[in-house]
């Protein structure tokens, strides 16, 4: 097991290009400041939370499937079918469960919910096996507009950790108009090729291990061969005060058996150190986020306390980068916001919904 020191982490990120901290916004709306004075009253732990707490939950009722883009995607759907839209989206290596308790908490308030299984996971399969197991970014954000278009879903609040943070924040800032709000995991990820390819602090480094062993064959026969042993490593190492059990676990690591999971768990990493080329259709996609365009739908970011990757500073890191009404919370959690504290994660839903 590989034992990280994270406030020492936590503090390298502020240097090189990955965490460069940006200077807030003077002006924001009148809600927004609210919204910031709400968020430091939170900052020190997890804030009350107005959803009631039930009875726990532990599954999805019966999985859908449906053609979209390039995928047939499997989701999970929650709430009434005519109720404003919310789509969740997971990260790595996680799935759809991560937001088992979130979904009826929702549901309950009149939403319908999707969460689907992102390309390389679950139930969801590409529909030819001549399509390349592309994972860059580009891809993913289009997977889910062409969810969102086979659903007839015209617009949606996004909320998503991870994988699914950097998919909805690309999808807010490209498409605005098909964003209504927004809830991100440690704020602005929008992967940057040439900022990505320089080094950060050693120990920083440390914590990226897996990407590096990815790169290699030998990775990718680690990964084929001990994915579940990798998932639980990386659950404990980023979700260190996590007490999840083997259910849990278990529920969860069905989805890696898909079959192009290890082609596509590969792909993104690969793609992200330049070490393997993305498609020519998403070359215009690609520079447009290179330049790091703003956000301006309403955003509330959250940052897990105990999550590696999370850099000090309440937010200060990317607040330039959300230019909308914005809050940001922090919460007593580690990297798997949603499923650590299903309620507060809910309730931010719900918040920005009606900012």
């Amino acid at each position: 097991m590989i034992a990280i020191n994270r406030r020492t982490f936590s503090k390298l990120l502020t240097t090189g290009a990955a965490a460069a901290s940006l200077p807030a916004i003077s002006t924001v709306s009148a809600a927004a400041a609210t919204n910031d004075r709400l968020a430091r009253t939170a900052a020190a732990g997890l804030p009350h939370s107005r959803l009631k707490t039930g009875k726990r939950n532990t599954s999805f009722g019966p999985l859908k499937q449906i053609d979209a883009g390039v995928l047939n995607i499997g989701y999970a759907e929650a709430g009434p079918a005519d109720g404003p839209a919310v789509i969740l989206l997971h990260g790595w290596p996680y799935d759809i469960h991560s937001y088992v308790e979130v979904a009826p908490l929702l549901a309950a308030e009149g939403y319908r919910v999707i969460v689907p299984y992102l390309r390389g996971h679950g139930t969801t399969r590409f529909l030819s096996s001549a399509t390349f197991r592309n994972a860059q970014q580009a891809a993913v954000a289009l997977d889910i507009i062409a969810l969102m278009d086979a659903l007839k879903i015209e617009k949606a609040v996004l909320g998503g950790f991870d994988w699914g943070s950097r998919t909805a924040d690309i999808i807010a800032a490209l498409w605005p108009e098909r964003c209504k709000a927004l809830v991100s995991v440690s704020g602005y990820l929008i992967t940057n090729l040439p900022a990505n390819k320089l080094p950060l602090p050693p120990k920083a480094e440390w914590a990226w291990w897996y990407q590096y062993y990815f790169a290699t064959e030998r990775g990718r026969l680690g990964l084929e061969e001990n994915r579940n042993d990798f998932a639980r490593l990386i659950w404990t190492n980023v979700s260190p005060t996590w007490d999840f059990d083997d259910a849990t676990f278990e529920r969860t690591a069905t989805a890696f058996e898909n079959p192009d999971y290890v082609d596509i768990v590969l792909h993104n990493y690969r793609w992200r150190l330049s070490l393997a080329p993305g498609e020519p259709q998403y070359d215009g996609i690609e520079k447009r986020l290179a330049a790091r365009p703003a956000i301006t739908v309403p955003t509330i970011t959250i940052d897990g306390k105990y999550d590696p990757f999370t850099p000090p500073g309440n937010g200060a890191a990317y607040r330039s980068k959300f230019t909308g009404t914005y809050a940001h919370r922090t919460f007593e959690v580690g990297h798997n916001v949603p499923q650590e504290a299903p309620h507060h994660f809910a309730q931010a839903v719900i918040d920005v919904d009606h900012f």
